[in-house]
């Protein structure tokens, strides 16, 4: 697997909320702390909306290293 576009933004998703909301809200929060730029995160947004759970799992660890 590649490194994840923002290798040094790390979430935790093993033992938190699974619910896609929850996990959504994570990534995001966390990519808002880097201060990556807002058009970055609503395209991370968009992608990882635009289909099933397990695409969303997916769009999250090319985005951000996940725990």
């Amino acid at each position: 697997m590649n490194e994840p576009r923002y290798p040094q933004i790390r979430v935790k998703l093993v033992g938190e909320d699974g619910n896609a909301f929850a996990i959504l809200g994570r990534v995001t929060k966390a990519l808002k702390r880097a201060e990556v730029p807002q058009k970055e995160i609503d395209l991370f947004y968009r992608e990882a909306t635009e289909g099933d759970y397990n695409h969303l799992l997916r769009t999250v660890m090319r985005w951000v290293e996940v725990e």
